[in-house]
């Protein structure tokens, strides 16, 4: 079986263990064995991105286009391959995986063009025979820490701005998912990244991510992933004064009053709720509809989960893959459980499929009759499981959609061109969709949320240097 070691400091470094890379639809399939650091190992990768740091943040806008260029147009060459190793590691269906990496590969490209982008301003001062020049310049190393439900891209977007803005990166991949960490890691590798610029260090949040949060010479750290240990890092990072960037999930309510088109609704919740298996911080778990299309749409819901194939991630005709892992699959059914002796209805779904292939298997769950104070409306499942909440009118379903204490992403259905730009102005989120799944997103705009979804500078398009650099303002007497 092949190892794959880390990368640190332009070299690939055995672990000092290794584990094995395990697909969900398939639990006898084995990808390989993928290096586990220990703390002595993340050090080692800090300090190479420390020394490699002042040659890079002088390198040329050429020269960090030319590499992130290329490293994206490895990874368009190379979609079918890379999505399909995406697939069957993380449990996403065939289209999804070469979806993402396709994203992935434009993610790259836009930044190599904004390494050209990022320029300053001249001002004149208000005082006589100054001038002043407001420019930006990289942070330094940054400590990347990404999580398993978007192999490729959400790497991609947190190290293709990092590296074109300047900065030097030590990379921790999710440990479910590190096969695609390390073949970008290799692309960026032959691509042409000096020595120590990137690192790639795999292994466990409790040993890698806490030495990238603790040392003193990790200058940012950006983490996608659970709202605890989000907060964790967030506290750790303010006590040393370190910039962070947090993105820790959602509740995300979707919309759908009784002027809706019912299938432009039907098929924007079941899109957000359950395509990449609901394992999405974007997806809509929280589905709020007016009285008037209540049943209907429930009816309709309910036909279309019929309709829908969850088998192997590869196999063709699949419109649901597995859930990650065995830990996930369990949450999920306790999370059904709770919601029905809680007093919701599970009108379909929520239990566990057998396949020809040994997997995590779980039948996609609608709950209806739920109130805002049940669990299922309160915590965020992460898997193919929505709820649903009756509301009165409009006015009430804004409110409830506003009940929670995340604000990723919101979503209404409506035909009424009122009500679409009422909600989007007071829709509490840090992005909004009229008619649209509240999951799906471009890379060239930001992407983030409010309350406790986000902590910290928006991730993707021209904002992302809000994060990856830092503002000088230079005077000069002439």
């Amino acid at each position: 079986m092949d190892s794959f070691h880390n990368l640190i400091n332009g070299e690939w470094v055995a672990g000092a263990s290794e584990a094995p890379n395990i697909n969900p639809s398939d639990t006898n399939d084995v990808i390989g064995l993928y290096a586990q650091a220990d703390a002595h190992q993340a050090q080692a990768a800090i300090a190479a991105a420390r020394a490699a740091f002042a040659s890079w943040s002088l390198s040329t806008p050429q020269q960090r286009f030319d590499i992130l260029d290329a490293a994206g147009s490895e990874i368009l060459a190379r979609k079918d391959e890379i999505g399909r190793l995406l697939s069957r590691e993380e449990g996403k269906t065939l289209p999804e995986g070469i979806g993402e990496t396709m994203r992935a590969a434009m993610i790259f490209k836009f930044f190599a063009g904004e390494a050209l982008r990022c320029g300053g301003e001249v001002v004149p001062s208000v005082r006589p025979g100054v001038s002043v020049e407001v420019t930006r310049e990289p942070l330094g190393v940054v400590g990347l820490i990404a999580p398993w439900n978007f192999p490729i891209a959400i790497p991609a977007w947190k190290i293709a701005p990092a590296l074109a803005y300047g900065n030097c990166v030590v990379f921790k991949p999710a440990e479910l998912v590190p096969g695609c960490a390390w073949t970008l890691a290799d692309i960026l590798h032959r691509a042409g990244v000096p020595k120590g610029v990137f690192n790639l260090v795999m292994g466990s949040g409790s040993v890698v991510g806490n030495a990238f949060v603790e040392s003193p010479d990790v200058d940012a750290v950006s983490f996608t992933g659970s709202v605890a240990t989000g907060r964790r890092i967030v506290q750790a990072c303010a006590a040393r004064g370190v910039k962070v960037q947090a993105e820790m999930g959602g509740k995300n309510p979707l919309v759908v009053l009784d002027d809706a088109d019912l299938g432009v609704a039907v098929n924007a919740a079941v899109q957000s709720a359950y395509f990449s298996t609901g394992q999405r911080c974007t997806a809509s778990s929280r589905i709020i509809v007016t009285q008037g299309i209540h049943d209907r749409f429930v009816d309709a819901v309910v036909n279309r989960l019929a309709q829908l194939r969850v088998d192997h991630a590869l196999k063709a005709g699949t419109d649901i893959g597995p859930v990650v892992d065995a830990r996930q699959l369990a949450g999920d059914l306790e999370y059904v459980g709770i919601a029905r002796r809680e007093g919701g209805r599970v009108v379909c779904g929520g239990g566990v499929l057998e396949r020809e292939t040994p997997g995590f298997y779980q039948q996609p769950a609608l709950v209806t009759e739920t109130t805002p104070a049940m669990r299922i409306n309160r915590e965020e499942v992460f898997g193919p499981v929505a709820s649903v909440i009756r509301a009165r009118d409009y006015e009430h379903a804004l409110a409830l959609a506003n009940d929670t204490e995340f604000g990723l992403s919101s979503g209404v259905c409506t035909t009424s061109l009122k009500y679409a730009t009422h909600f989007k102005r007071h829709a509490q989120a840090g992005m909004v969709m009229v008619n649209l799944p509240t999951a799906g997103v471009d890379y060239h705009v930001p992407f983030g949320g409010r309350k406790g979804s986000s902590y910290g500078p928006r991730e993707q398009g021209s904002y992302a240097r809000e994060f990856y650099t830092t503002v000088k303002t230079a005077y000069s007497a002439s």
